[in-house]
């Protein structure tokens, strides 16, 4: 969500969990398959391994949705609040508490009594740090667990799909473990939670291509300009990107101030190289045990598909070690992801010698 502007309404819906198909892995493939009769080895192989992505991808995501995603998008709300470029985070935040708190009761009053539940949750302190908020349909969000104006170390988490205002809880979860995590160590850190696009609903064609990745990135590369300006002078940048959010992060030109960008628990990127991407940032690529994106094989036909794994050591990104976590659970309190996470946060990681994967070369 571009802060400072009006923001289009969301169809989108949270990021599944659970376990997939296993599914034969297939290499990663940026070619046309080729039509006709009579035996072609080559192409019934590669029209395999598409349709083992397809079932993979559209079977994991039957079973792992939760229903409370498929909410209606005809949800009243206020319009979001505008703010000049110039605007400070503390009156940015004011601003939009009222709105969020406005949204609750229109919410209330239209009988979505489960939005108004959630809506009154996200601000049930009265101290919600919110750079932007849109109430209006699925919703979008951008909040802030930290005091970014003098944090020198920021992470920005990006999501998956169906991540949307009734699914919110769990990616604000992820967030404040993260910001406890990084407080431990480094006092003058902040973690912004972006929701500032239309995630895919995970039982979508949508999911499949990068459309929604390439409108995400045209919010969150001058989003990231903006928060340069906004946190300390100087201030370090880390882009996390979970599942499909990893394809927005991918898209997204980020300057100088970005100093890593992560993709975990992801489909792929569209790119078949770290080096491909519009980044100068190191790239950082992880996955758990049992997360079951591991058994989607990455491929890609045309539009469709992801092509190459980024944890696969062609791909070029520095590996780091995820444990055993599930699609779900790297931001989860104690777990060997949230560590390695935070290290790349404030800059003290090392590619790892020790992950499922072997480290590839430093995109930097």
């Amino acid at each position: 969500m571009a802060t400072g502007t009006t923001t289009r309404t969301g169809t989108a819906a949270g990021e599944a969990s659970g376990r997939g198909p296993a599914s034969g892995r297939a290499p990663a493939s940026g070619r046309s398959l080729t039509h006709g009769h009579g035996p072609a080895p080559r192409r019934g192989l590669a029209a395999g391994r598409l349709r083992r992505t397809l079932l993979a991808a559209l079977v994991a995501a039957a079973v792992v949705v939760p229903v409370s995603a498929a909410a209606s998008p005809n949800v009243p709300a206020p319009a979001p609040a505008s703010f000049a470029e110039s605007a400070a985070p503390h009156d940015r935040y004011t601003v939009n508490r009222a709105g969020l708190a406005e949204a609750a009761r229109m919410a209330a009053t239209a009988g979505r009594t489960g939005r108004a539940a959630k809506l009154d949750a996200m601000d049930a302190a009265g101290t919600a740090q919110f750079l932007a908020f849109d109430g209006r349909g699925r919703g979008r969000a951008v909040e802030v667990f930290g005091d970014l104006e003098t944090a020198d170390r920021v992470a920005v988490l990006v999501p998956g799909s169906d991540t949307t205002l009734d699914t919110y809880p769990r990616f604000r979860a992820g967030a404040v473990s993260l910001q406890q995590r990084l407080q431990a160590e480094h006092p003058r850190s902040a973690v912004v939670a972006w929701l500032g696009y239309d995630t895919p609903g995970t039982v979508s064609t949508t999911v499949l291509t990068a459309a929604r990745a390439d409108e995400a990135a045209a919010e969150l590369g001058p989003f990231l300009d903006r928060l340069r300006d906004m946190a300390r002078p100087g201030a370090r940048l880390s882009l996390l990107c979970h599942s499909y959010g990893s394809v927005v992060c991918a898209r997204t030109g980020t300057g100088p101030a970005v100093a890593d960008m992560v993709l975990f628990a992801s489909p792929g990127t569209g790119a078949d190289s770290a080096r491909d991407l519009p980044t100068q940032a190191r790239v950082w690529a992880g996955r758990g045990g049992g997360d079951w994106i591991g058994h989607v094989p990455h491929a890609r036909l045309g539009a469709v598909g992801f092509g190459t794994d980024p944890v696969d050591p062609a791909f070029g990104a520095r590996a780091f070690a995820a444990g055993s976590a599930g699609h779900s659970d790297y931001l989860k309190p104690g777990t060997e992801s949230l560590d390695s996470l935070a290290a790349i946060v404030l800059g003290s990681a090392a590619p790892s010698d020790t992950a499922d994967t072997v480290s590839g070369a430093s995109h930097a």
